[in-house]
């Protein structure tokens, strides 16, 4: 039971560490600094910040699962979820997008940003495989060290 719940709150940290920091980042950012002018191609800066914050939210979610479930299976099945999940959401990515959503008129709320931005394939390929690296990192990090193995 501790392993399901550490697995479980773990994925959860993740989510609510992403949700409020890519919130925060494109509040810092706007429309203009997220995507390329006038499309929906995510900026540079949106797509180097992004991986970090993605880094940062599966070293959370690694040390949160080892800390509640004090394994290395858990923390492990994890990072194996994180991996598929996203590998599989990034198919969508290497299709092309459509013309029309690419265009994109001034200023544009979150949610929208969200449900339009277009990142490369590559992008979405490597943050789940940051993903996974982080959460092994975090669990290792967690300050149990006789419950849980080294890498």
């Amino acid at each position: 039971m501790k392993n399901a719940a550490g697995v479980i709150l773990g994925y959860l940290s993740m989510v609510v560490v992403v949700m409020v920091s890519f919130t925060g980042l494109y509040q810092v950012l706007g429309a203009d600094g997220a995507f390329a002018a006038g499309s929906y191609d995510i900026s540079t800066t949106w797509a180097v910040s992004s991986l970090v914050l993605s880094l940062v939210a599966a070293l959370v979610g690694g040390f949160v699962c080892a800390r509640i479930a004090g394994t290395r299976a858990a923390v492990t099945t994890l990072a194996a979820l994180v991996l598929v999940l996203g590998l599989l959401l990034s198919i969508p990515s290497f299709t092309a997008g459509d013309p029309l959503m690419a265009a994109r008129a001034g200023d544009v709320g979150n949610w929208e940003a969200m449900q339009n931005a277009i990142q490369p394939a590559w992008i979405a390929v490597l943050t789940p495989i940051l993903g996974a690296i982080g959460v092994m990192m975090g669990g290792r990090t967690s300050p149990q060290p006789d419950e849980i193995l080294p890498l």
